[in-house]
Parts: structure tokens; C-alpha cells; sequence
């Protein structure tokens, strides 16, 4: 049977302009993209937005538009997959078959805070080999830039998004951080952003610390990490969140000088 590729992408959004391909992506895994002619994919345009890019560096196995692509289903994108409400078993007759398949989500990796993790599953069910490729994963790369708990942490996915809702998730989060030290991780899209960041502006303790990093890998990356107090302190001169943000919050002391004799 065939194999199951978990192709990371560009954290770009298909913005070929934005980024090289090979700046972001070792040779090995768009080597291997190029080389699959069957894939699964979060949407179709971005993927082939993809592959345009992989065959400028290297001869794709087929041109476009012989490549076969099966969308996962809409509701899939909406309410996510990792639930085990969605059987993914026939998007793999493919592999089945005896072709390498590819999964490929718009930005990142696949079933990490994106759809497919009912296709990964559905890989072990059918005893598929699946082989991780390597390449950007934004809560990842978050987690590293902010100085927080990278020993202890927990992705929560999207909060709430009505007022009071999220005002009690956030204390909840950050009580849970205050408790445990763990970090906590999620992200928000750009047309919910403003309202979010002032909805952590307003709830969270002046000393919580608090990360936001969107445009990761990107020449306009955004990554800063300082306590909510810093934050209000220096609100007028914060730049636009106009792209997908992770946010973490979390509690960490510097170690004091030593006195000196």
C-alpha cells in the first residue's frame, strides 16, 4: 500500500510573492511534494498554489492539472475533525491502491490546529504508513519566541467569541497558568483580532505575560512577549493584527542578581 505524507506549507497562505519556497521549506519535503500525484487537501486553490511553487524548483510528477485532489468536506473545516465524528477512510482508497498520498492544509501543517487529523487516523486504521515531513508549525515556533513554559504548555484551540464567554475562559486560562505553570496556547483569525486583543487587555492581571506572534517565518513578522501591563502601557503604538495571531499567556520570574559583598 501506499504512504501517507504530511506535507507542511508555507505559513504564507499561497503568497508565493511573500516568501521563497526554499527559505522556508528544507529540500527534502518539496522534493518529496513534487513527487506525489495524489492529495488530500484543506482547499484545492492553495494547494495548487503550492505545487506551482514546487514546480518552479523542481519537475512535479505530473503537471497541474493532472494532479488528483479531493477537498476534506466543508463542515470538516468548521467544526474541525480531531473529534472522531468524520470518517476519512474512503479519501485514502488511493493509498489503498497502492499510491503515496499527500495531506496539505493552507498554512503549516496538517492536522495541527488545522483539519486532518480524521485522515491521519483513518491512515492507522487502514495500516498506512504516515511520514511527517518537516516545516513551519506557527504554535511551535510561538511557543520557542516567548520565553514561556516549553516544558509544560497546552494548545486550547479558539476562544469564545462572545464577550462574557471569553472573559471567562481567559481568567480561567490564566488562573490555570498561575496554578500549574503551564503555558497556554491558542490563535485567532485576522477579522476577530482587534476585539480579541483588547478583550486580553482588559481581563488579564497587569503581570501575566502575554505573547503575540503572527507572520511567523514572514518579513513582517510580528513576535513580542512582556507582561499585560507592558502592554496596555504602550496600547497606541501597537501594530495591526491584520493576519492569523497565536496568543500565549503565561507566568515566569527572572532569577534575582546575586547581591554583591
Amino acid at each position: 500500500m501506499g504512504t501517507l505524507f504530511l506535507v507542511p506549507t508555507p505559513l504564507d497562505f499561497g503568497t508565493s510573492e511573500t516568501m521563497p519556497l526554499e527559505a522556508v521549506l528544507p529540500a527534502a519535503t518539496w522534493q518529496r511534494a513534487a513527487g506525489l500525484t495524489h492529495w488530500i487537501t484543506e482547499n484545492a486553490k492553495s494547494t495548487r498554489a503550492f505545487l506551482n511553487r514546487v514546480g518552479a524548483l523542481t519537475p512535479l510528477a505530473a503537471p497541474l492539472a493532472q494532479q488528483h485532489l479531493v477537498e476534506l468536506p466543508r463542515a470538516v473545516h468548521k467544526k474541525g475533525d480531531h473529534l472522531g465524528e468524520f470518517d476519512a477512510r474512503a479519501l485514502l482508497a488511493p493509498a489503498v491502491e497502492g499510491h503515496d498520498m499527500g495531506l496539505v492544509s493552507e498554512a503549516g501543517m496538517p492536522a495541527i490546529a488545522d483539519p486532518g487529523a480524521s485522515v491521519v487516523r483513518a491512515a492507522h486504521v487502514l495500516g498506512l504508513r504516515v511520514v511527517p515531513l518537516v516545516g513551519p508549525i506557527s504554535l511551535m515556533l510561538a511557543l520557542a519566541a516567548s520565553g514561556l513554559n516549553g516544558q509544560h504548555f497546552a494548545f486550547v484551540g479558539y476562544l469564545p467569541q462572545e464577550t462574557l464567554a471569553r472573559a471567562q475562559r481567559l481568567q480561567a486560562l490564566e488562573q490555570t497558568a498561575q496554578r500549574t505553570g503551564q503555558t497556554q496556547l491558542w490563535i485567532e483569525t485576522p477579522y476577530r483580532n482587534q476585539a480579541h486583543w483588547e478583550s486580553l487587555l482588559l481581563t488579564l492581571r497587569p503581570q501575566t505575560l502575554l505573547l503575540r506572534a503572527s507572520g511567523l517565518t514572514l518579513p513582517d513578522a510580528q513576535v513580542r512577549c512582556q507582561s499585560v501591563a507592558q502592554w496596555r502601557a504602550q496600547k497606541e503604538s501597537h501594530p495591526p493584527l491584520d493576519a492569523p495571531t497565536v496568543f500565549c499567556l503565561g507566568v515566569a520570574q527572572l532569577a534575582s542578581a546575586p547581591r554583591g559583598r
